[in-house]
């Protein structure tokens, strides 16, 4: 199969991974008593709701320009002011994200190993998990507005919290820094994550 073929029929399991990540982070947040999300009509499966443009390309770009796929989908707005511990409430928000990816790469691990597949379907199954685990692994970094800059101010004082928070406006720069400044060494840092999760994915799975 063409790399052209096999990006184009990876897109809609791509686009249902992501839709998964950011329905995550509403749901969790609804239940937490944010009636945000719900208002902004993020409860719902319906892509068009989560997909960010400048994200999604990335992943047309990453996939074309190295030998790992990632990118991001629209945030959900969350208002911690609603949660009764608020720090707490945004990693419980914040890590269901990367944490619904990983459960999507165990599944599709666990049919990679145990079930007999064409070669076009675990060629796309693969990919799909590799897209999975990077988008749990590169989330969970700690940069704003990344799920992992969530978790790390739990340990953070309210006030450093909140202005750990007001840095989400300048986030993406770091990332696009890491990115395409310290290519070799980001990717060297999401590739040995990679390797290290695949080993207990795969040991979880009895393979």
């Amino acid at each position: 199969m063409s790399r052209l073929e096999l990006f184009l029929w990876l897109v809609p399991l791509l686009v249902t991974s992501m839709v998964l990540h950011e329905l995550a982070h509403a749901v969790v947040a609804t239940r937490l008593g944010d009636p945000t999300p719900r208002e902004h009509g993020r409860l719902t499966l319906n892509p068009v709701s989560h997909l960010d443009p400048l994200g999604t390309a990335m992943f047309g770009i990453t996939y074309w320009l190295s030998s790992f796929m990632f990118g991001w989908a629209k945030p959900v707005l969350v208002q911690p002011g609603y949660f009764r511990r608020p720090k707490e409430g945004m990693a419980l928000v914040a890590v269901a994200g990367p944490l619904t990816n990983f459960a999507i790469a165990l599944v599709v691990v666990a049919v990679l190993i145990h079930v007999e597949l064409s070669d076009r379907a675990f060629e796309v199954l693969a990919l799909l998990y590799q897209v999975n685990v990077i988008l749990g692994v590169f989330n969970l970094l700690p940069v704003p507005p990344l799920d992992g800059s969530r978790i790390v101010a739990v340990a953070m004082s309210d006030a450093t919290a909140a202005r750990w928070r007001g840095l989400d406006q300048y986030g993406m720069f770091a990332i696009f820094g890491l990115i395409f400044v310290f290519r070799d060494a980001f990717f060297e840092l999401i590739g040995g994550a990679y390797e290290e999760i695949t080993s207990l994915m795969v040991t979880a799975v009895g393979g």
